[in-house]
């Protein structure tokens, strides 16, 4: 950088040489003097300086960013109205609503009951608690200034709020790692992306709505703590480190990612005292806040996950000595490699420690998330629960188009540029896109990790293609705007000399022979030259301006269409355009809440768990924390057995009601139907003698429902609770009784009755249907109520009776005499 910088000064000294000699132009330089001074007079004493207007610029477009982040997200409750969407955020809401009613103690110990019946659970040791508490901060700091809101209204809009929140956190990311003009453009960029946007739209209340904040955030804390190595900069990331623990289980990609930065700068030969200040006080506080969290506790000690960052932490303590016995030994370039060795050696140390630790049983192994990231078959194989969730799936190549559009493009070419001026900060970026995009590649859900890396190495690849394009002064491509000459001066501006002394920043180029300015060179080729060049550049532009314009409508209509559709309430279009919305879901849970006992136990499969408590109030048998497989795949094996094996597991576990979704009427495709085979899948882990994935499928291995399914399919419990009545409906004078909509064919077992369970209620779409469960008689009714009982013979009894013979009376010994006729004198008084 250095030498780059002299070359450019000496380009500026010949160019000034060059122009002296020429009386004329000298004439010309004078002039333009008296201009620049003139206007450098002007610029002074006005009000707004070029730098305050590039800030006030910034601003701007920080603010355009912000409102559109914030109002491209609303369109669920524009369309629909304010209401939490999906699952998860409903279990969310309900411990926000418990937590300000109740106080921020009084949730950590809160038990709840109606949580995996009879287990229960202890929610303060088994969430994050972040995403509730900054619900309630809000919530409580509103009322205190005297603006009166619902808990709701906070839990729907907090998604959208911190979107614009984490642009301007990108923004920041993108100033230390490249410009300012790269930030501007990351912000634009993730304020809008799909790949964010899919999860935190409005009513979206989950953990990564403010984890992604939290995760742009402690990024770009941790880059300016490298940059400066200082203690304030390092215990403020270990601080926004604490938030990023305390609001989602996806820290661990922080503390893995970060000691690979540094693990890789130790090998890159990029050691230096910022970087043993900033890691190790960031490893010391952020290990202790993080284990304030309980449902972390103690796993930052005791578990595979953390234990890449205590390794590093460790290797980079005995670097730091080896490195400071380096520079006090008197000629220590001669055993060089023997510090080497010593550096290798206390790497492989650490390793094998951790190694045997593993193997010794004080150090956890990696869980089975984790594995199923390396290998994608081992979810399915070793635990279905997992690869059962459709987030959880590998991410197609349209799904990267899709969530990302031109980003994806661009995206290679910002990292390129940053490998090429490689500096100790753009190589946490590049770490952060290789693993970014394995894991995205891995499973859908964490495509959420890899939008702001894209979004950031999209914004430098763009920032610094239109520095080349956009300026008509510029000739080579640069980070930076070109550092203005002093036209001969001698003398530099304190601003002249700052911008030279940056490593990223390039001066003007030494002009050349036979082009624009040089003399000795044709003017009319100079001419022809410009133009062409002026009009390429300004073809570059515009097809930039309109690529960027189609991302932004492809960013709109992908949130407006395929995100923002709330999952309890569907909506369907007419002939004539107009919507239908179909509000079978709350329908249902509102029946529950007000025609059941409050005691009342549901039993369903694990998706609609935190709906039902959380919009029914009824007491669940499983949810979707899915930490109790077992009692997860006794639910599966109830759902897959006949009706008589069913009862019994609905007895044993006290189930009042069971409620099942059923799409064939609408042709609902995310039914418990469609869902079946997962379920037989769980419940097959843990009961394989009784359930058998092979038993539901056809000779030809096909999963049908018409007539030529399974014969144990077509009895068990799950069928005969979707289709019952089913087969005597016609949803189409073109279509048989029974025909499924969702499947397209016509179900294969219509006449049945149902024994231990009976219809308490369907919606009117048929798409939620709830059963009561039949209580078990005192007495079961006997065959032959007049059969004779045999009756033992007594041993008082004689062999041989006589006929007509009287039986012999009995008597009553000490049997009380009673006269008739008298009366029982009274005792007067």
């Amino acid at each position: 950088m250095a030498a780059r910088v002299t070359t450019n000064q000496s380009s500026i000294n010949d160019d000034s040489e060059l122009t002296t000699n020429d009386p004329e132009h000298q004439t010309n330089v004078s002039s333009k003097k008296r201009l620049s001074s003139s206007s450098n007079m002007l610029a002074t004493s006005s009000l707004i300086s070029p730098t305050g207007l590039t800030s006030l610029i910034s601003f701007i477009v920080l603010t355009c960013a912000y409102i559109s982040g914030f109002m491209s997200r609303l369109f669920s409750v524009i369309r629909f109205e304010s209401i939490i969407h999906e699952f998860d955020p409903w279990f969310n809401y309900r411990s926000t609503a418990y937590m300000t009613e109740n106080g921020f103690y009084n949730f950590l110990n809160w038990f709840d009951e109606l949580a995996w019946y009879p287990l229960g659970r202890i929610v303060g040791g088994t969430i994050y608690p972040g995403l509730m508490v900054t619900s309630g901060v809000i919530h409580w700091f509103l009322h205190m200034i005297n603006i009166p809101i619902h808990i709701r209204e906070i839990c729907v809009f907090l998604a959208p709020f911190f979107s614009g929140l984490t642009a301007l956190a990108t923004y920041l990311f993108t100033k230390e790692l490249w410009s300012r003009r790269a930030g501007l453009f990351a912000a634009a960029f993730i304020a809008i992306a799909p790949g964010y946007s899919s999860r935190s739209v409005a009513g979206s209340y989950d953990n990564e709505g403010i984890a992604i904040f939290a995760l742009m955030f402690t990024y770009f804390l941790w880059i300016r703590s490298v940059k400066t190595g200082s203690v304030f900069w390092s215990s403020c990331t270990a601080l926004s480190y604490f938030y990023m623990v305390s609001a989602w289980g996806g820290y661990v990609f922080i503390i893995n990612l970060i000691p690979v930065h540094v693990f890789v700068l130790i090998v890159l030969r990029r050691y230096s005292l910022r970087l043993y200040v900033s890691y190790s006080i960031f490893y010391i506080l952020g290990l202790i806040l993080s284990m304030q969290i309980p449902f972390v506790g103690f796993q930052p000690v005791r578990t595979s996950e953390h234990m890449l960052a205590a390794g590093v932490f460790a290797l980079l303590q005995a670097y730091a000595f080896i490195d400071y016995l380096y520079t006090k030994i008197p000629r220590a370039a001669d055993i060089k490699q023997l510090f080497f060795g010593l550096i290798m050696i206390v790497g492989l140390i650490v390793f094998a420690a951790v190694v045997v630790l593993t193997y010794a049983g004080y150090i956890a192994p990696w869980s089975g998330r984790f594995y199923s990231l390396w290998d994608t078959n081992y979810a399915k194989i070793h635990i279905p629960i997992i690869a059962s969730v459709s987030e959880h799936q590998p991410t197609t190549w349209t799904s990267f188009f899709f969530d990302l559009h031109l980003l994806i493009c661009l995206f290679p070419v910002g990292a390129w540029f940053c490998i090429k001026e490689l500096t100790d900060e753009r190589v946490f970026i590049v770490l952060y896109a290789v693993f970014a995009s394995y894991f995205a590649g891995v499973m859908i859900r964490l495509m959420l990790t890899l939008t702001p890396c894209v979004c950031v190495l999209a914004a430098i690849a763009l920032s610094k293609t239109l520095d080349y394009y956009a300026d008509t002064e510029t000739s080579d491509m640069s980070t930076s705007p070109v550092v203005p000459t002093n036209d001969g001066d001698g003398e530099d501006t304190e601003s002249d000399k700052n911008n030279r002394n940056l490593y990223d920043k390039a001066g003007k180029p030494k002009p050349i022979p036979g082009r624009r300015g040089t003399p000795g060179t044709n003017p009319e080729a100079e001419e022809d030259t410009s133009i062409v060049s002026s009009n390429i550049k300004t073809v570059v532009v515009i097809c930039i301006a309109m690529m960027l314009m189609l991302f932004a409508v492809h960013c709109t209509w992908v949130t407006s269409n395929a995100y923002s559709s709330p999952s309890i309430v569907l909506a369907s279009y007419n002939n004539d355009g107009s919507r239908y919305i179909i509000d079978d879901f709350r329908e249902a849970y509102y029946w529950l809440r007000k025609n059941t006992p409050e005691r009342a136990r549901v039993m369903s499969w694990w998706d609609y768990g935190y709906q039902i408590a959380g919009m029914g109030n009824r007491t669940v048998l499983v949810d979707n924390n899915t930490w109790n497989n077992s009692h997860i795949a006794l639910v599966g094996k109830a759902m897959s057995s006949n009706e008589t094996e069913a009862y019994k597991i609905m007895t044993m576990l006290d189930v009042d009601y069971v409620l099942v979704i059923f799409g064939g009427m609408i042709g609902y495709s995310g039914d418990d139907i469609n869902k079946f085979l997962w379920m037989v899948r769980i419940a097959e882990g843990e009961h394989p003698k009784d359930i058998r994935e092979q038993d539901y499928f056809t000779e030809n291995g096909e999963f049908r429902v018409d007539r030529t399914g399974s014969p144990i399919l077509l009895n068990c419990l799950m069928y005969k609770l979707c289709y019952y009545r089913f087969g005597e409906l016609q949803t189409d004078f073109r279509s048989p009784p029974g025909f499924d909509r969702t499947r397209h064919v016509e179900i294969g077992n219509k006449n049945f009755d149902l024994q231990h369970v009976e219809e308490a209620y369907t919606t009117e779409h048929w798409i939620v249907r709830i059963y009561k469960v039949k209580k078990l008689a005192n007495r079961l009714q006997a065959k032959n109520a007049l059969r004779q009982v045999q009756r033992r013979k007594s041993i008082y009894s004689t062999t041989k009776k006589v006929a007509g013979q009287a039986r012999k009376q009995g008597v009553i010994l000490n049997k009380p005499q009673i006269k008739k006729g008298t009366k029982v004198s009274k005792r007067k008084t």
